[in-house]
């Protein structure tokens, strides 16, 4: 499939230069995850939080990748089918050899929430593709596949998916099977078979050729290290005239990042400095990830005033949440003015008495979790506004995946572009919007990304180590 140099702008009507992939993320931390791989190897990425105006896709013009974050991991099908065609179709257009559906790099999903195979069945539809890859390993960030076995890492060590300690016990997705087809065979009817190290080590276009000519629809790719990753990427862009539609995460653009460069598609990318150190951040974090308990103790005993937002708040009456608010953000601007980074956070890991008093309090009020965890992000999102207003700082920290997409939406921000790297998934950003808070320097972080000391490395600009 020959690519052409110019694509004419969906809503400019301008001819810009055509871009490389467009990716629809199904939560907000991956969806900037995939922005900053791009950005950070050589090839301008935006990140948008649903299909821009005009004026806002002006301002990116030349961009190699566009992409739509969403939280369509949270919810289920029938919010899936009334709710992706539209974003999809409209990066669809844009002209891209590839479309990318980006999910959970530990495959958060099951059949009644955040359903991956819904969305294959919709892009499909958008998409037609002879078949689609699925990419889900992302070796940069310890999720390796092997043999369609998902592993992932934490602080502790390298697990199998399904011994994993936060992802087999998650709260909503839990991960009982660590082999990818087999866990998406609850979600979806279509035929599947699997690319594993042997084929990507010896030369996997047979393999590739067999899989569709015997009926499969998904490709599920192995990927381990470099030579399995490099060779991945070189299936999916030498077949995208018929792999046109991509599921997976950051791993995918890992993987045809390292084939774009070693065929000099894309110029090797200049250094990224650190944005610098400033005295106070703002953090929010919803996280009830034991990873993030970590990074707050250590926050906690490195400069950051800490606050706890009484969550069980959202399962009572408007009132009494505003009323929450109010006194979070007054004993965060209070610390702020003494000089601190205040950082407010709604758990401390997924046991304790918030937790428990939360838990209590949703079994009284009968509150849909969903809809109570919802609730939660949209409060931290709030209260993170007020703060940046009231003490004018200009970088702030989201931590967890759903609270990113709440917070992002209660900020009024509706693009974002990387600006200075940290872990792969989690690099400072500016974001974009027509508010106070356009210019802002953000960083959007997963519940299990992340250094202990990350909230102090982000107040300390980002940059590599």
């Amino acid at each position: 499939m020959s690519i052409p140099s110019t694509m004419r702008g969906p809503m400019t009507g301008k001819a810009e230069i055509a871009p490389l992939v467009t990716w629809y993320g199904d939560d907000f931390t991956g969806s900037a995850a995939v922005m900053e791989a791009l950005a950070f190897a050589g090839a301008d990425a935006v990140l948008f939080t649903g299909i821009p105006e005009a004026a806002t896709l002006e301002r990116f013009a030349g961009c190699r990748a566009f992409g739509i974050a969403s939280t369509a991991r949270s919810h289920g099908p029938t919010w899936m089918e009334d709710n992706l065609r539209e974003p999809l179709r409209w990066l669809d257009s844009l002209g891209a050899p590839l479309l990318h559906y980006k999910v959970c790099s530990t495959f958060d999903s099951a059949p009644d929430v955040g359903s991956i195979g819904k969305a294959i069945e919709i892009g499909l539809t958008i998409r037609p593709a002879s078949a689609v890859p699925l990419l889900t390993a992302a070796p940069q960030m310890r999720r390796y596949q092997a043999f369609g076995h998902l592993f992932a890492g934490t602080y502790d060590g390298v697990f199998r998916l399904d011994r994993h300690p936060v992802m087999a016990n998650h709260p909503v997705t839990p991960m009982n099977e660590a082999d990818l087809l087999k866990h998406l065979a609850a979600q979806t009817a279509l035929p599947s078979a699997l690319i594993d190290l042997e084929a990507l080590w010896s030369g996997p276009q047979s393999r590739l050729e067999a899989a569709i000519g015997a009926g499969a629809r998904i490709l599920s790719l192995d990927s381990m290290e470099e030579k399995s990753e490099r060779a991945a990427g070189r299936l999916i862009w030498e077949n995208r005239d018929r792999l046109g539609f991509v599921v997976g995460s950051q791993g995918v653009e890992y993987a045809l990042l390292r084939h774009w460069q070693a065929t000099g598609l894309i110029d090797p990318p200049a250094p990224t400095p650190s944005a610098g150190k400033v005295d106070r951040i703002a953090v929010i974090s919803g996280s009830v990830s034991p990873m993030t308990a970590a990074q707050l103790r250590w926050a906690g005993a490195n400069g950051f005033a800490l606050t706890a937002f009484d969550a069980a708040a959202v399962c009572g009456s408007d009132a009494a949440l505003a009323a929450e608010e109010s006194r979070v953000v007054a004993r965060a601007c209070e610390a702020a003015a003494r000089g601190q980074s205040p950082l407010v956070h709604s758990a401390m890991g997924t046991e304790g008495e918030a937790v428990s008093a939360f838990r209590a309090a949703l079994g009284r009020s009968g509150m849909a979790p969903e809809t109570a965890n919802r609730r939660i992000g949209e409060a931290l999102g709030r209260i993170l506004d007020r703060i940046l207003t009231e003490t004018g700082i200009r970088r702030a920290v989201i931590s967890g995946g759903d609270t990113s997409g709440h917070g992002m939406r209660q900020l009024r921000l509706d693009a974002l572009t990387a600006l200075s790297p940290t872990i792969p998934g989690a690099s400072l950003c500016t974001a974009y919007g027509n508010g106070s808070h356009d210019g802002l320097q953000i960083a959007l972080k997963g519940g299990q990304m992340g250094s202990e000391d990350f909230f102090g490395w982000i107040r300390d600009g980002g940059g590599a180590r």
